[in-house]
């Protein structure tokens, strides 16, 4: 497994209209509270350290894939972590 660490933030957001809020984006939401009519809280519930197969579980329950953080599905590398990002671009041919 790598050892890189990942970590795993979640913000919760509490916002106070005159109308019900249905699902919005964050891009949306952010707009409502700084520009528009809405009053809105923002703070940090929860920050903990994750391990690369912590990660790679997290990226796929996000519907992501591990490969975003350049991990299998195990949580090991891809690549060398040490490697430079554009030497290995010219490798793949990117």
């Amino acid at each position: 497994m790598t050892e890189r660490k990942f970590y795993r933030t979640v913000v919760q957001t509490e916002v106070l209209s005159e109308s019900p809020i249905g699902e919005i984006g964050l891009d949306t939401l952010h707009y409502m509270i700084t520009e528009g009519d809405c009053s809105g809280h923002v703070k940090t519930v929860l920050q903990e350290e994750l391990d690369g197969k912590q990660a790679a579980e997290a990226l796929l329950n996000q519907a992501s894939d591990p490969s975003f953080f350049s991990l299998t599905e195990n949580g090991d590398d891809l690549t060398d972590p040490d490697e430079d990002p554009d030497e290995r671009r010219r490798r793949s041919g990117s």
